[in-house]
């Protein structure tokens, strides 16, 4: 099973170059969209915390294929139909500098 989720991480871009004005987009969907699960102030709710510090032991491009792919039996949906994986490399980091 490492070995899988190894490989996919290797097929996620090392880069996540966005354009600012979808920076600004995606900014907003993780406060609103994400925010809605995991708290306005994203210190937990019905998802867990995605703080800096609660997300401290992650790495952006594991973060990165939970957005994209969800968290099957659980609440966590794929978000892999509306986002890129540019896009989800970029909420991933975005999260964990905050």
């Amino acid at each position: 099973m490492r070995s899988v989720i190894a490989l996919l991480m290797l097929a996620l871009p090392c880069a996540a170059e966005v354009a600012p004005q979808r920076a600004q987009a995606l900014q907003h969907m993780v406060q609103q969209d994400c925010g809605s699960c995991h708290g306005l102030t994203m210190k937990g709710g019905l998802g867990r915390p995605l703080t800096a510090e609660a997300l401290a032991h992650a790495e952006p491009e594991g973060l990165a294929l939970i957005i994209l792919d969800g968290v099957p039996g659980t609440a966590m949906p794929a978000w892999r139909p509306l986002l890129t994986e540019d896009e989800a490399m970029w909420i991933a980091r975005y999260l964990k500098k905050d």
